[in-house]
């Protein structure tokens, strides 16, 4: 009797020990523990398109520091080689770029944990590039003409918006991929007629938009640890609370 009366109690004590700690681990902390980190990372959609494609080399990288918890300041640089071929012309255009802004992180602390970030990068972009036609044929029933362009110097400046998302995969690196929307502000010429077909680090001059995506490798630099505050839901009230 004695061996099932403490077979009970020693049952009941896991089963009350297993819902305490079930409990713990599903309240919200009152505070959490954020590491903020200086992040480096290399865009590599353009080396494997380059690798199919010759006419065609963007490369990418930026570095971002952390101010507190959702804020972060960002700097990113490239180099684009763009090659472009049609019946009756070749175009080339190669140049630098410069983007520089701020990140913001829509996840919640809690969430976030300094590992995941899922929200939106405001850019100023600037671009330092040549713009040629070496080629140029010109035909018509008389004549046939072949001529060329010479290179010309630009330097044009656009808004971009990236939404997207970055998750921790290994201690202190993380991939992730951002929507590219581009909002060109200066061709670089007054001209819509003379406006370069390709931009370094914006993409073709078609219209006044244009639109990417971009898949990132990121190495993390934890720097500063920090002690945030959860904001907690409060319980909403209803109709039956509210008579009671």
């Amino acid at each position: 009797m004695r061996r099932i009366s403490a077979y009970y109690i020693s049952a009941l004590i896991l089963l009350i020990t297993g819902s305490v700690m079930t409990e713990a681990q599903t309240q919200t902390p009152d505070t959490v523990v954020i590491p903020l980190k200086i992040r480096a990372g290399v865009e590599v959609t353009g080396p494997i398109i380059y690798l199919t494609d010759k006419n065609n080399l963007n490369t990418e990288g930026f570095i971002s520091a952390d101010l507190n918890e959702r804020i972060g300041l960002f700097l990113g640089a490239g180099y684009s080689d763009y090659k472009y071929s049609q019946y009756n012309y070749d175009y080339n255009s190669k140049g630098f770029f410069l983007k520089a802004g701020v990140d913001f992180n829509f996840l919640k602390p809690e969430k976030a944990m300094g590992k995941y970030w899922a929200g939106v990068g405001l850019r100023y972009g600037l671009s330092s590039f040549t713009s040629e036609i070496p080629s140029l044929k010109y035909e018509n029933y008389w004549v046939s003409i072949t001529t060329s362009v010479a290179p010309s110097t630009y330097l044009s400046h656009y808004l971009e918006a990236s939404p997207g998302f970055k998750a921790e995969i290994f201690r202190n690196f993380s991939m992730g991929w951002s929507v590219n929307i581009r909002k060109l502000l200066y061709s670089g010429t007054g001209s819509k007629d003379a406006r370069p077909i390709y931009f370094p680090g914006y993409g073709s001059g078609e219209g006044s938009m244009s639109f990417g995506i971009s898949y990132f490798l990121v190495w993390n630099i934890p720097f500063k640890k920090i002690l945030v505050e959860v904001k907690k839901e409060e319980p909403v009230e209803t109709e039956e609370t509210e008579t009671q």
